[in-house]
């Protein structure tokens, strides 16, 4: 964005002085138009030029699933735990530390419940901010309450991945993971609560490979990447092109792995209808 650094900023100040805020535009990944922050903001960062779903906080998900914003925090143990010492330019409990600091969050997991369209819905969303929603023991903690407090409330459980897979300083304690949340999805279906999951960008990894392909609906955001591992691996491997368009949600909607593809601002709707429809209940 040398341009706008070096000639329309500059141009900008000299007419209205030097508070022009850095942020004032930000540039789309797919289409590389201009968007203005606000515009942005108050379109849930769809893109208006070719529709491209960018990066969206959890807190500002959170707030535009659940009704009137309320989402109440689920306890869960969030002790971090170090097995292996872990350390590679850094160690992995001072990262820790630091990604706590930046989000403000124990973990890369947010567990609550509230009401989506009047049902009551406990939800999990992964943060990719924390690490890149990678998945270790504290997820996995974070995960289970969730469904232990939907089982014991009836209430129906929305997984929400954004993840880069499972954490590789936790070595096999994160991978134990995959089998702990897989046996606390099978205990919401033997109670007979909707599992719906919302896949995002990214859905990679252990977390694909585990909670997050077995939902009893697969809700996918446009463009999302979901996929195990990424193409430029699978390409090396097979010494192929991989085709156009494959891991994004549309190419995974065509071949039978997701349900639907859904527009963030239709979302609630349609998550709203779907808990309607599996629950015999308007509300």
């Amino acid at each position: 964005m040398s341009w706008l650094t070096n000639f329309v900023r500059p141009k900008i100040r000299a007419l209205v002085g030097n508070n022009v805020p850095d942020n004032l535009w930000e540039k789309c990944s797919v289409c590389e138009q201009m968007v203005f922050y606000k515009e942005l903001e108050a379109n849930l960062r769809i893109c208006p030029h070719c529709n491209n779903h960018m990066k969206f906080g959890v807190k500002e998900r959170i707030k535009d699933l659940f009704d009137l914003g309320e989402f109440i925090n689920i306890k869960y143990d969030a002790q971090q735990q170090d097995p292996l010492k872990f350390k590679d330019s850094k160690r992995y409990v001072d990262r820790l530390k630091s990604y706590r600091e930046k989000t403000g969050e124990e973990d890369a997991i947010i567990v609550g419940y509230g009401r989506i369209g009047g049902h009551k819905v406990v939800a999990a969303f992964f943060d990719f901010d924390f690490m890149g929603g990678s998945m270790g023991t504290v997820v996995g903690e974070g995960f289970i309450a969730g469904v232990d407090f939907a089982a014991s409330k009836g209430y129906s459980f929305l997984a929400v991945p954004c993840s880069g897979g499972a954490r590789m300083q936790e070595g096999i304690f994160s991978l134990m993971q995959m089998p702990r949340t897989v046996v606390a999805v099978n205990r919401i279906k033997e109670a007979e609560l909707p599992y719906i999951v919302l896949l995002t960008n990214p859905t990679t990894g252990g977390v694909s490979a585990s909670f997050a392909m077995l939902g009893d609906i697969h809700i996918a955001e446009p463009g999302a990447i979901i996929a195990f591992t990424g193409p430029r691996v699978i390409e090396g491997t097979i010494r192929e092109k991989l085709p156009d368009g494959f891991q994004k949600s549309e190419y995974l909607l065509e071949h039978g792995m997701v349900d639907m593809v859904v527009n963030r601002k239709d979302l609630k709707d349609t998550i709203s209808k779907i808990l309607g429809i599996l629950t015999h209940k308007k509300y």
